[in-house]
């Protein structure tokens, strides 16, 4: 007897439906030498800071002697619900996979999670568990939830150890993002007096949007003149603007420049035009479906993930989670499959064995999402569903197209005189074919029918432009930063060259992205759900929230920016391919977390050390109370008694440290504080001094 554990209960039923005459019983099925049970996601979770204590506190709340936690062993434990009671569903399920897992007749397990790390670990948790003695443990891998996929499974399923490299990086992400989700997130709320969720990735995600808004924010446009003409030439308007730019100031050179390129006349010097073959886009990861329906449907990421999620659950779609856009050389008789049902329907489709669209070099787990054989009627899905559904389709019959997409490319260049040329690009589409069945909107414009040696009616003047701020980031742009956080420093490292198709799988390969294909849109959603951005028809803005989390852990000197992120992503993928161990990766998070608890001493000047809220500083020189930090700086613990003395925490954009602060009341003045800055910006140094109950520079 073989008892299969899937992730889910959607999934059990789909595997119970494909193995076919199965008894549906408490909590499982059986039937044809087969149990099939499941979990409901994540059963196990790790445990809290408090369980690894001997004596944890009584009332529950954080400390921060228990800062850091650096567990020797990592211990997971039945997920709680709220308030960390005890939730009654997961125990009875989980007594029941026990249950199970230990039946007599059972002599192997199958680990039916998704086709992912995390999908690997939930099950293998479940197991390790639960299994009092020794079985045969192996691994049912789902690229689909097709009954004819599921059969074709079962019969071709592999020891459980030839995942275990998937498993090791998936318990150490676990682990480095429990030990920078608990130890940060604990020490930034005890500091700041308000809770913020610190994560290894969630930071480095609002941190890209604050940055690109505080940009926008502080935009100064600046105004320039180009030398442009807008003529009509053989019934059309030829727009031509010069490369050459002038200041504000700089009118009369631009001036005399445009009257120079009057002057000389305009010519066309040649003309080419070719017949072209123009080719689909590739086949859909997820991070590009999500762009493709953000920007067309103003549609979320997880609103998106879950529409794909449920349609991959029914079968219609490949599993989801896929950060490929090409397809696996293995596949061919698949895809071949999908094909033959595709043109059963009316659609011009053949088979194509190309490296555009199958590279096993290009995949890393899963192949491109497309459509199973499977394939809806209208009424099997709603209208935002059909959406969803119909973008993936619509690019497979484009990739897989029977009927050429023919274009005339031209291309015209102007010679001003000897001054500049310009360069007009066009296209025009003589075969529509692929582009009947999915998006393509050519960007160039239609030209006139130029011959070389035309004249060119110009009449160049000054334009007066004005520079743009950098444009918010939206669901497109935001993960394709995510993808490649450096692609923009390497396309500036090589004059704006244009990032290849190797360079981008060569950056999720080494782990370079911020979160992976699976965790992004969870992530990005926690961040809009803890008030720190927010999506507006596709535009992603900071929060107030979110600015308090990236200064305050400025201010306190906790980096968290995409190189360390990526340095560990690095770590995951090293491990990954078993060229470290899963100890290796957690040492690196241990060491990054370290720095911020065990700062080395810095001088009076230096110092920016606040300490944590609540803590005593003096006493106050006016009352006799005690000072003591407090949400927004250090105030007198008399205040209800009517002493109103306060200093804020942050002078001039300067933390100001307990130590200054004790010098301050007990000397009257502080040593020389470095780093405050003014309002235009500039930063100085300068003394703090006592001058009744106010708080004075002193030069």
């Amino acid at each position: 007897m073989k008892l299969i554990i899937a992730e889910k209960p959607s999934l059990a039923r789909n595997i119970a439906s494909a193995i076919g005459n199965m008894q549906k019983r408490n909590g499982y099925f059986e039937g044809g030498g087969y149990l099939v049970s499941w979990a409901f996601g994540h059963l196990f979770s790790l445990c809290d800071i408090e369980d690894y204590l001997e004596n944890p506190p009584v009332d529950g709340k954080w400390t921060i002697k228990n800062l850091p936690c650096f567990p020797e062993t990592f211990r997971f434990a039945l997920r709680r619900g709220a308030e960390r009671q005890a939730d009654t569903g997961v125990e009875r399920q989980f007594s029941l996979l026990r249950a199970l897992c230990n039946r007599s007749d059972v002599d192997t397990i199958v680990n039916a999670g998704d086709a992912d790390r995390e999908g690997e670990i939930i099950v293998r948790l479940c197991v390790q568990h639960a299994l009092e003695g020794q079985k045969r443990l192996v691994r049912l891998w789902l690229p689909d939830q097709t009954p004819e996929t599921v059969r074709a499974a079962l019969s071709e399923m592999r020891d459980e150890t030839e995942y275990d490299r998937l498993a090791a990086e998936g318990f150490a992400r676990t682990y480095i993002d429990w030990l920078y989700g608990v130890n940060l997130t604990r020490y930034a709320t005890l500091k700041t007096g308000t809770l913020l969720r610190v994560g290894r990735v969630i930071v480095p995600i609002v941190k890209a949007v604050y940055d690109r808004d505080l940009a926008i924010r502080n935009f100064v446009p600046e105004t320039y003149f180009a030398p442009r003409s807008a003529e009509e030439t053989k019934g059309a308007v030829v727009e031509l603007t010069s490369k050459q730019k002038f200041s504000k100031n700089e009118r009369t050179r631009a001036e005399a420049l445009c009257a120079a390129y009057n002057a000389a006349g305009a010519t066309v010097t040649s003309v080419r035009r070719k017949k072209d073959e123009l080719m689909p886009g590739k086949l859909y990861s997820l991070s590009k479906l999500q762009n493709v329906l953000g920007k067309k449907y103003k549609m979320s990421m997880g609103e998106s993930l879950e529409i794909v999620q449920n349609l991959y659950e029914r079968g219609f779609l490949t599993y989801p989670r896929t950060n490929s856009e090409y397809l696996a050389d293995a596949e061919q008789e698949k895809i071949k499959k999908i094909i033959e049902n595709v043109r059963a329907i009316g659609y011009p489709v053949e088979f194509k064995y190309k490296k555009s669209i199958f590279d096993d070099s290009k995949i890393e787990s899963h192949s491109a999402l497309t459509p199973t054989y499977k394939i809806p009627a209208k009424s099997d899905l709603s209208e935002t569903e059909m959406r969803v559904y119909s973008t993936v389709f619509r690019r497979f019959v484009a990739v897989f197209c029977a009927e050429v997409c023919r274009a005339e490319k031209t291309e015209i260049r102007i010679a001003v005189g000897e001054f500049e040329e310009f360069t007009l690009k066009g296209t025009v589409i003589v075969e529509p074919g692929w582009t009947k069945y999915d998006d393509y909107a050519p960007k160039d414009k239609l030209l006139p029918p130029f011959v070389k040696g035309d004249t060119v009616n110009i009449c160049f003047m000054p334009a007066e432009k004005e520079t743009t701020p950098p444009k918010h980031y939206t669901i497109e742009t935001l993960n394709n930063y995510l993808k490649n956080p450096f692609r923009e420093e390497k396309a500036a490292a090589k004059e704006n060259e244009s990032e290849s198709d190797e360079e981008e799988y060569r950056a999720i390969f080494e782990g370079l992205e911020l979160g992976t294909e699976a965790t992004r849109t969870g992530i990005i959603d926690n961040a809009r759900k803890s008030g720190y951005i927010e999506l507006k028809k596709d535009v992603y803005r900071i929060l107030p929230g979110g600015e308090f989390l990236i200064v305050s852990l400025e201010q306190m000197g906790i980096s968290m920016d995409k190189y360390k992120t990526s340095e560990l992503g690095r770590a995951l993928k090293k491990i990954y391919r078993g060229e470290m161990d899963i100890s290796g990766g957690v040492r690196l998070a241990e060491e990054e977390i370290r720095e911020v608890f065990f700062r080395p001493q810095s001088s009076p000047e230096e110092d920016t050390d606040d300490g944590f809220l609540g803590d005593d500083v003096c006493a106050c020189p006016f009352c006799g109370g005690r000072i003591r930090r407090t949400k927004f700086g250090y105030g007198c613990s008399n205040y209800k008694e009517g002493c109103q003395f306060t200093i804020n925490r942050v002078i001039c954009g300067r933390v100001i440290s307990k130590s200054n602060v004790r010098l301050l009341l007990t000397d009257g003045k502080t040593s020389k504080i470095r780093g405050f800055i003014s309002k235009n910006g500039k930063r100085f140094d300068a003394a703090l001094r006592l001058e009744g109950t106010d708080v004075k520079f002193d030069f």
